[in-house]
């Protein structure tokens, strides 16, 4: 069926070979990057690595800090000692941290794309805010994962990598499980980093009040501390590293939300 059949509307099958050729786009831009990441291999793990020593730039900020309010503070050295275990994993774990590091470059251009798709099929009203909230989307994303590099995981990783039972037991982290870990923070607080936008879209379908919010806070705490619990490792600090910043981005969403109720 054509357009003019159709009253001008696509068929399903034009929006199966739109979608196809969005798809074919994304990965082919996405590819890209992963092929540069992967050719670049130094300066990719350069960066990767860069938590796991003493003279990280987190660091060596809070120490500038300090010394510029007049504290005398430094943090105790530290090395966290890298293995591997397995024939194939060191290629392995490259080719897949190039993939998902292909995939985070690409996102702007992959939200750009999805946002055409959608677009369409919005009303007029729901355009008008429509790049707005993906812009912050994506932006509290990035916030998330720029948290997650910078605080979150060297905190998280020095205190777990350098923790001992005993001074005979020596700590050797399997590259796999550091990369692991790495990126599952990463994506996890990028995730958690949306929940003003969960609770924008929850208060516009009149699910979500601002006071109801507000008086429940005791109970968000209980609730924020759980999903801490699941998405970090299993050690208090990172727990609390974690839960800090959900706490936070959970009374920004009350302010949000009673906004919304009283517009």
């Amino acid at each position: 069926m054509s357009k003019g059949d159709n009253g001008g509307m696509m068929t399903f099958g034009g929006h199966l070979e739109v979608m196809r050729k969005m798809l074919f786009r994304i990965i082919a831009v996405a590819l890209a990057f992963a092929v540069t990441i992967f050719c670049f291999r130094q300066a990719t793990f350069d960066i990767l690595l860069a938590p796991g020593s003493s003279d990280f730039a987190t660091y060596r900020g809070i120490e500038s800090l300090c010394a510029w309010l007049g504290i005398n503070f430094h943090f105790e050295p530290f090395k966290i000692t890298l293995i591997n275990t397995e024939l194939s994993n060191q290629f392995m774990t490259h080719l897949s941290t190039s993939v998902i590091l292909g995939l985070l470059c690409a996102s702007p251009y992959i939200v750009v794309e999805l946002f055409r798709f959608i677009t369409p099929a919005l009303y007029d009203n729901e355009r008008r805010y429509s790049v707005s909230v993906t812009v912050i989307i994506y932006l509290l994303f990035m916030a998330g994962v720029v948290m997650n590099y910078y605080i979150l995981f060297p905190f998280a990783l020095r205190f777990l990598g350098t923790y001992q039972v005993d001074a005979s037991v020596v700590n050797q982290i399997n590259i796999s499980s550091y990369i692991s870990t790495f990126t599952t923070l990463t994506f996890m607080m990028g995730l958690v980093f949306q929940i003003p936008v969960i609770s924008f879209f929850l208060a516009k379908m009149g699910i979500l009040d601002g006071d109801t919010m507000a008086r429940y806070r005791r109970h968000a705490i209980i609730v924020i501390a759980l999903v801490a619990a699941v998405i970090t490792p299993p050690d208090l600090f990172t727990l609390f590293l974690v839960a800090i910043p959900m706490y936070g981005l959970y009374e920004a969403s009350i302010i949000i939300v009673r906004k919304i109720n009283k517009a």
